[in-house]
C-alpha cells in the first residue's frame, strides 16, 4: 500500500462550527490525521511518502473538477478575510447568508459575505489562515495516489489528508470539506486511462459533492452508503432515488441507511454497491474512506466496531480493481487511526 501524505494538514485548524445555532469547538480536528498516521507507521503498512506534484499539473486538475471563480475565491479568501478587519486574523471565517432558490447565482457580489455564502452551504465549515494550502496539498496527494494506480506502479494507494473533500462540489464547500479529493482522484484515473471509474463512499455522511460532479456522466459510477438524508447530514441530497441525469442516468446509487444500523445491514448495503460497481464495469475504484460509521463515533448513528473495519477491507479488496483510498470523516479520534488502518492492511492481505 502506498500512502500519500499531506505535511501541510496542520495549517487548517479551525476553531469553532456553528452547531443549532451555537459555536462549538471543531470536531474536525489535526488528530484526526495524526492517529492514522501514527497506526500506519505502529505496523509498518507499506510505503509512506509526500506528493511531488508540480504546480502546473496541480492547478490544470483542480480546473477539471472546480470551477474557475469558485477556486479563484477559496485561495484568496482568508486574505480577503484579515483585510476586512486587522482582527478578524484571530478568528475564523464562517459564512452567515446565502442565495435562496430564484435569488441569482450567477452575479459575482463584491461583498466577502455574500461571497461567502455564494460558495458554500452550511456554517459548519470554518475557513483559517492555512486552509487553502492544506485542501491544495491534500488535492495533490489523491491525484499522486490515483496515478500510481493508474500506471500499474502499485495495486492500492491511500490518499492521507485533511480537510477532508466528499461535501465539496464544483463551486461550493461544506461539511468540513472545501476541494473534492474522491472526484479528483476518480478523474485522474480517466485520465490515466481508465475508461470506466466507480467512486464508493463509505462515509457516514452522504457524499453529495461528488455526485453532483458525476452526476450527468456516464464513465464516472457514484455509490454512497451513508444514513438516511430525511435525518442525516447533509439533508437535502442523497436519497435512493437520484439515479443521475442526462448521460448519466442510472450511473448514481444511493443507499441510505437508518441511523442505529450495524454491521450486518451496513455490509449488506455494501454487497449491493460493490455488485453494481462490478455490473458496470469498472476498470478502477475511488474509496471515499469515512471511517464515522464506527459505533463511538460523536457526530454519526451507525454500529460497526473497530474488528468490522478488516471484513471491509477484505470485501473492497473482493472487487479486484486497482484502488485509491481517500481519507474522510471519522470523529472517534481515538479510534480512527485502528480503524482506518484496519481496512487497508486486510485491503493489502487479501
Amino acid at each position: 500500500m502506498l500512502t500519500l501524505h499531506n505535511p501541510l494538514h496542520r495549517l487548517h485548524q479551525g476553531r469553532h462550527e456553528m452547531f443549532r445555532g451555537h459555536l462549538v469547538p471543531c470536531h474536525e480536528t489535526v488528530q484526526r490525521l495524526d492517529h492514522v498516521l501514527a497506526e500506519l507507521q505502529r505496523r509498518a503498512l507499506g510505503v509512506l511518502r509526500t506528493p511531488t506534484l508540480d504546480e502546473a499539473a496541480l492547478d490544470a486538475a483542480l480546473a477539471q473538477i472546480h470551477h474557475p471563480r469558485y477556486l479563484q475565491f477559496i485561495a484568496h479568501a482568508w486574505d480577503e478575510w484579515v483585510a476586512l478587519a486587522p482582527e478578524n486574523a484571530a478568528s475564523d471565517a464562517l459564512p452567515s447568508v446565502w442565495p435562496a432558490p430564484g435569488m441569482r447565482r450567477d452575479v459575482l457580489p463584491e461583498s466577502f459575505a455574500a461571497r461567502m455564502g455564494l460558495f458554500s452551504y452550511d456554517a459548519g465549515t470554518p475557513l483559517t489562515a492555512g486552509s487553502w494550502q492544506a485542501a491544495r496539498a491534500g488535492a495533490a496527494c489523491a491525484i499522486e495516489a490515483a496515478s500510481a494506480v493508474a500506471t500499474g506502479a502499485v495495486r492500492g494507494a491511500f490518499a492521507l489528508s485533511r480537510p477532508p473533500g466528499h461535501h465539496a462540489g464544483t463551486d461550493f464547500f461544506g461539511g468540513y470539506c472545501f476541494l473534492n479529493n474522491a472526484a479528483l482522484a476518480a478523474q485522474a484515473l480517466r485520465d490515466g486511462g481508465c475508461a470506466r471509474v466507480a467512486v464508493l463512499d463509505v462515509d457516514y455522511h452522504h457524499g453529495n459533492g461528488t455526485q453532483a460532479i458525476f452526476y450527468e456522466r456516464a464513465d464516472v459510477l457514484t455509490v454512497s452508503i451513508h444514513g438516511d438524508p430525511l435525518t442525516e447530514y447533509p439533508f437535502f441530497l442523497g436519497h435512493a432515488d437520484e439515479r443521475g441525469a442526462g448521460a448519466g442516468l442510472g450511473f448514481n446509487l444511493n443507499l441510505p441507511l437508518p441511523r442505529g444500523t450495524g454491521f450486518a445491514g451496513w455490509r449488506g448495503a455494501l454487497r449491493t454497491g460493490l455488485e453494481s460497481i462490478r455490473e458496470f464495469g469498472a476498470d478502477a475504484l475511488v474509496v471515499a474512506l469515512g471511517v464515522d460509521t464506527f459505533e463511538g463515533d460523536p457526530i454519526s448513528g451507525f454500529r460497526l466496531r473497530t474488528a468490522d473495519y478488516a471484513q471491509v477491507g477484505r470485501d473492497i479488496a473482493g472487487a479486484a480493481l486497482p484502488t485509491v483510498f481517500v481519507f474522510e470523516g471519522g470523529y472517534a479520534v481515538a479510534e480512527v487511526g485502528l480503524n482506518t488502518v484496519n481496512v487497508l492492511e486486510a485491503f493489502d492481505a487479501a
